[in-house]
């Protein structure tokens, strides 16, 4: 795989609704709002960006990533509020060559750029590389996936009615990665989600 085929996607379409009144895509997290803490954190393992969100979201996802170093693009669903699978799919199937793409979640922000460069060392030859945490869960929102191989998994996971994002995954020929494995390159913090307001706090507490 050479380096020019490296693409990031963001997933952020969805509700939000631990977060109040507030898209968590935009939240502010100490002083930078959290899609641009998870955009900041790829940008040495990327060619391109590619943002999945509703419509309404782009104006203000679009102000956060004001000057970012990478070509940005943003897909929205044709219809919204149809899960991860579908936000997945939107967003691999903006990518006109079979490329490899890291996708993760806008409320993933402490990402390490060396677990994402190892993840797509580990990807070459099969059709995604999937982390393990140590709780034996597969993070497969923060993975690495050949786009065609993925786009084609949530294809028939729709096509079935199938809602969660490990489904497609268990049809691909997928790497996947443990944590004892992972913590050599960098820190297992990169999995942890901002769900909530009050998780909000307590990274930005970590970060400043």
């Amino acid at each position: 795989m050479t380096r020019g085929e490296h693409t990031g996607l963001i997933v952020a379409g969805g509700r939000s609704r631990r977060f109040g009144n507030c898209d968590k895509a935009v939240a502010d997290l100490a002083g930078v709002p959290m899609i641009r803490r998870v955009a900041d954190g790829i940008t040495p393992m990327i060619d391109r960006l590619l943002v999945n969100c509703r419509a309404e979201q782009v104006s203000a996802i679009r102000s956060a990533l004001a000057g970012y170093d990478h070509p940005v693009q943003f897909v929205c669903e044709q219809t919204p509020d149809t899960g991860p699978v579908a936000g997945v799919k939107a967003g691999l199937c903006a990518i006109e060559d079979d490329a490899y793409a890291f996708v993760t979640a806008c409320d993933m922000p402490l990402i390490d750029s060396d677990i994402v460069a190892h993840l797509f060392d580990r990807g070459r030859g099969h059709d995604a590389a999937v982390p393990r945490t140590e709780d034996g869960r597969i993070q497969p929102l923060h993975a690495v996936y050949r786009s065609s191989e993925m786009v084609a998994a949530c294809n028939a996971a729709l096509a079935d009615g199938q809602r969660s994002i490990r489904d497609p995954v268990a049809a691909l020929d997928a790497a996947i990665v443990p944590s004892a494995e992972l913590r050599t390159y960098g820190s297992t913090s990169t999995f942890e989600n901002v769900n909530t307001p009050t998780a909000l706090q307590a990274v930005s507490e970590r970060i400043e």
